[in-house]
């Protein structure tokens, strides 16, 4: 079983290397200057956000669909990756990492785009769509389709579902004592609440949880920045600067090279706004929206809060931090964030305790629709899609229990070489279909008719 992690675990490096950074970052820059920087747009894009584009085809409102993409994207990559980020690869990594954000804002608009170009609606009414559509619609390339959801199917049940399981019943256990066994009945009940209502339980319990808890962290972080104040002004400078120059060990901080900084900043700003991943389309295509741009505005939105704002603001926590602090010197992800957040008397534990919670529970609801869409495009295809569907959703409330419960570590290795292996055909759709992107954008957005119906 060692040898065989081992060999995962070099699978996963070598999926996740340079090449794919390359790859993912190269698109997101292409797209942006394609598309004609639609960043510009963002204030835009959030207005849409919350409006209910009444009168229009979809299964959950935008707001709705935004949810739950945000659900299952707002995670512990958020609150730790960020500080791994930084541990490893030293203060830098956090405007590589907010730079990722900045540029996949176009990579996520274009995914919503082909999400509702593509979708197509079943006898029953519902609107199903995603790269795997895309790609076998609008490139005809059906075993690629395939393959996606393939991957798509067993990603769900790694990075969104038996890890954050796991890392609900480790909280639990670290904070309560409570043991691992019932976390797992508790969260499996839970989940399995929502999950088996469908995309409109789970679209209207992340809808009512997402605002909360980002609202939480977002205030939680401020109040450790006010505290930090006058660190505040060096930390960003020490980001910036050390984003590209060499950083020598001191101050609290580990010793880093630029294309170390770079690397760990920006893999970890693509791991946690997932664009490019081609999970949050899968969502998208359910919305209710009057044209394919109205809902790529919307969906670009969800990298902005995710990275531009949230892991932003965890950066500079985490940075003033250490300034603030340099007699402690921490080289670990999770310490970090919880000697930050400590700062706030009384409840800075606690809130931190919440986030995690709240954060890793709407993750798991998020990622069970995108594998359950996942499944049933598998079911269409092999004439079963109601009992894979039925099948599924037992496997994967099992899943909860199961994560809660086992030792995980290999899993997180075919959880990476899954989502690595996701995100690979949903870019070359994104690349070979830029016309089709560019075409729908100038129909709506450029000729100023947003409003109109496709």
């Amino acid at each position: 079983m060692e040898t065989l992690n081992n060999i995962l675990n070099d699978i996963s490096s070598l999926l996740w290397g340079w090449p794919m950074i390359i790859l993912l970052l190269g698109t997101h820059i292409f797209l942006t200057i394609r598309l004609h920087f639609p960043q510009r747009k963002i204030f835009t894009a959030i207005r849409l956000s919350v409006k209910r584009d009444k009168g229009s085809t979809g299964d959950v409102s935008q707001f709705g669909a935004l949810a739950t993409a945000l659900a299952a994207t707002i995670g512990t990559g958020n609150i730790i990756g960020v500080a791994t980020a930084v541990a490893l690869g030293g203060p830098g990594a956090v405007l590589w990492c907010w730079l990722t954000g900045v540029f996949g804002i176009s990579t996520k608009y274009a995914e919503g785009l082909l999400a509702i170009k593509y979708r197509v609606k079943t006898a029953q009414g519902k609107m199903l769509g995603g790269p795997m559509y895309a790609l076998e619609r609008g490139l005809g390339w059906k075993t690629m389709a395939i393959l996606f959801a393939i991957f798509t199917a067993f990603a769900s049940f790694g990075i969104g579902n038996t890890v954050q399981a796991n890392a609900i019943a480790t909280l639990a256990k670290e904070s309560y004592s409570l043991s691992p066994y019932i976390t797992g009945i508790i969260v499996s009940l839970l989940a399995a609440a929502v999950i088996l209502g469908g995309v409109k339980s789970i679209a209207r319990v992340c809808s009512a949880l997402v605002p909360v808890m980002a609202l939480f962290y977002i205030f939680g972080c401020i109040y450790i920045l006010f505290v930090n104040g006058a660190y505040l002004i060096p930390a960003m400078k020490i980001i910036v600067e050390s984003a590209f120059t060499p950083q020598a060990a001191g101050g609290g901080f580990v010793g880093s090279t630029v294309m170390m900084t770079a690397r760990f900043g920006i893999a970890r700003g693509l791991f946690s706004n997932e664009s490019g991943l081609g999970s949050a389309p899968i969502v998208a295509a359910a919305a209710q929206t009057r044209n394919p741009v109205r809902q790529a505005l919307v969906s670009s939105s969800g990298t902005f809060w995710d990275t531009v704002v949230i892991c932003a603001l965890t950066g500079l926590v985490i940075v003033s931090s250490i300034i603030a602090y340099p007699d402690i010197s921490y080289t670990d992800g999770a310490a970090l964030t919880h000697a930050a957040f400590c700062k706030i008397p009384y409840i800075g534990s606690p809130l931190l305790t919440f986030g995690l919670l709240t954060f890793t529970f709407s993750t798991i609801l998020g990622w069970s629709y995108y594998g359950e869409r996942a499944v049933e495009y598998l079911g269409s295809k092999f004439k079963s899609s109601r009992n894979a569907k039925t099948v599924y959703r037992i496997l994967y409330i099992v899943g909860i229990f199961l994560g809660s419960v086992a030792n995980l570590s290999m899993v997180w290795s075919i959880a990476d070489c899954m989502n690595a292996l996701m995100a690979i055909p949903n870019l070359l759709s994104l690349i070979f279909l830029n016309g089709v992107i560019v075409s729908e954008t100038r129909k709506y957005l450029w000729s100023g008719k947003l409003d109109e119906n496709m």
